[in-house]
């Protein structure tokens, strides 16, 4: 029920822009501090196979405008955005086109993490897609219940991760909702991942955490080339140049798109912290 000319005030900051020349030239902006990127388009949950279609091409633009600008930069992008809440099948034939040509350009793509009814379909997408190309990643969420033993068994797959808290609202029958409850599981899964010898895109904004991931990556002997750390854009940037110039590598989502007011919206809905620092930004508080 917000008006958009509103939510556009306080949120352009978080967002590229509606175009993805708009989201090139803030990446380019990005390397320039030697912060790597990944370029979301936003739109997600579509209700026909012609969305699903558009999308597809979308994601492949933004593969050969990274090519083209020579970014470093690689595509997130949402299961249900291809169609997976449509049809499991078509969605793997989208992804793979994808993927296909992301190989081909010698790039990444990750599989985004949705909300709790796509977490086994999301899962056996990346299973199938992984046996057919290694360029594919994907995101597990620390505050459900269930996501030890699902890090226990990608593990055996030799699988790139995106590490995150999580922020779709899911009742607590399968999600933590205590906070210093999710911190801990984060750092368990984190160890786990780390010990076990895959790449990890630590995805927090959260000082403790990222006092933790220091700790085990120092005590565990990690070499840089096994993880990386990465935020959202416009967060804690304080953050993000401290990584950066303590010599990690960062990377930032970068989301772009028409669809904006949509994604916008639920950020602020359902992460409080993100909406904090959205209102500090927007009346200038300290």
């Amino acid at each position: 029920m917000m008006p958009r000319s509103i939510v556009w005030a306080f949120s352009k900051k978080y967002i590229a822009g509606k175009s993805l020349e708009e989201a090139v030239q803030l990446v380019k902006k990005l390397n320039e501090k030697g912060i790597h990127a990944t370029i979301d388009v936003l739109g997600e949950a579509i209700t026909n196979k012609e969305e699903a279609v558009e999308s597809k091409v979308e994601c492949i633009q933004v593969l050969n405008s990274i090519e083209k600008n020579k970014l470093m930069a690689n595509l997130s992008l949402k299961p249900t955005q291809l169609g997976l809440n449509l049809d499991e099948k078509f969605a793997y034939e989208q992804t793979k086109e994808i993927l296909e040509q992301a190989k081909s350009l010698k790039n990444f793509v990750r599989l985004d993490m949705e909300d709790s009814p796509y977490t086994d379909a999301t899962i056996n997408l990346y299973k199938k897609l992984l046996s057919d190309y290694g360029n594919v990643g994907i995101v597990v969420q620390a505050y459900l219940k269930r996501t030890f033993d699902d890090v226990v068994l990608l593990n055996k797959l030799g699988t790139n991760y995106r590490l995150c808290k999580g922020i779709y609202i899911e009742p607590q029958n399968i999600a933590y909702k205590e906070r210093q409850v999710i911190r801990d599981n984060y750092v368990k899964l984190l160890e786990a991942m780390l010990k076990s010898g895959n790449y990890v895109g630590i995805a927090t904004h959260d000082e403790y955490l990222i006092d933790e991931a220091y700790r085990l990556i120092k005590g565990l002997k990690i070499p840089k080339d096994k993880f990386e750390f990465q935020m959202l854009l416009g967060v804690r940037e304080d953050l993000r140049d401290k990584i950066n110039e303590d010599g990690y590598k960062i990377r930032i989502y970068v989301p772009f798109g028409e669809h904006w007011y949509k994604y916008s919206v639920r950020r602020l809905k359902e992460n409080p912290t993100i909406a904090g620092h959205v209102f500090k930004n927007l009346f200038s508080l300290k």
